[in-house]
């Protein structure tokens, strides 16, 4: 197929390196700035309650000089909801959050908080901003996700990238099985979480995943070849894959 499959660059982990030292550099939004040039189609931030990477500031500031579209990541509270009303992204994806995790553990139970869910998801489609999901590859879970009216859901691949062998291939059996039964109700599928060079191909090739949203090993790559090399690597396993 021929369709052109978006790259979605996230970039908290530059500012998890600024934070690192508590100073300005290097700067999240002007890594943005490269991606884009890169051949980014969007650019993903999360912010996280305790502030650990990105800050309101980096928010603003990437709402501000951005000219490709900005995904909020956000977890399901009055706070981030005030953040994203005020701010309008493109699109804002609505996460799982603990503060003891690393980085986001599996996907969101959607169907577990349907009531606690749906008014966010209304007041944000109201504004115009384009509601995701970030959900396990479940068939309950699309279901949800359905019930609730969103346009998009992003589906976790971090269980496909610690497998390997027969087990990987069945994670990708059930993703490509999620991702048919949310194209066939009419909502969008994004995917990521853990993608490589090395496993982005079979994700990539999956016909009804529009999007997929990279971050942490393409922040990673760029300390030995650039962020601008990391970025048009993934871009080119993309379209191969896809192609």
């Amino acid at each position: 197929m021929t369709d052109h499959l978006r790259l979605g660059v996230n970039i908290d982990h530059v500012a998890t390196v600024r934070n690192a030292r508590g100073g300005v550099y290097p700067d999240p939004v002007r890594a943005a700035l490269v991606a884009a040039d890169a051949g980014a189609d969007g650019i993903t931030a999360h912010l996280r309650e305790d502030r650990r990477h990105i800050t309101d500031d980096d928010i603003a500031r990437l709402s501000a000089e951005l000219t490709i579209p900005l995904n909020l990541e956000m977890a399901a509270t009055e706070e981030m909801l005030g953040v994203a009303m005020r701010h309008r992204p493109h699109a804002a994806c609505i996460v799982p959050e603990k503060r003891e995790e690393r980085t986001t553990e599996g996907g969101l139970d959607a169907a577990g908080q349907h009531n606690h869910l749906a008014p966010m998801v209304r007041e944000l489609g109201a504004a115009g901003v384009r509601v995701s999901l970030f959900i396990e590859p479940d068939a309950r879970q699309i279901d949800a996700a359905v019930r609730l009216g969103v346009p998009v859901v992003e589906l976790h691949t971090g269980r496909y990238a610690e497998l390997d062998g027969e087990a990987r291939a069945q994670e990708l059996r059930r993703l490509a099985d999620a991702a048919a039964l949310a194209a066939k109700n009419g909502i969008e599928v994004h995917a990521g979480h853990g993608l490589t060079y090395d496993n982005v191909g079979p994700i990539a090739a999956i016909p009804q995943v529009r999007e997929l949203n990279i971050g942490h090993f393409l922040i990673g790559e760029a300390i030995f070849v650039g962020l601008d090399e990391s970025v048009r690597a993934m871009r080119e396993a993309m379209d191969a894959a896809r192609g």
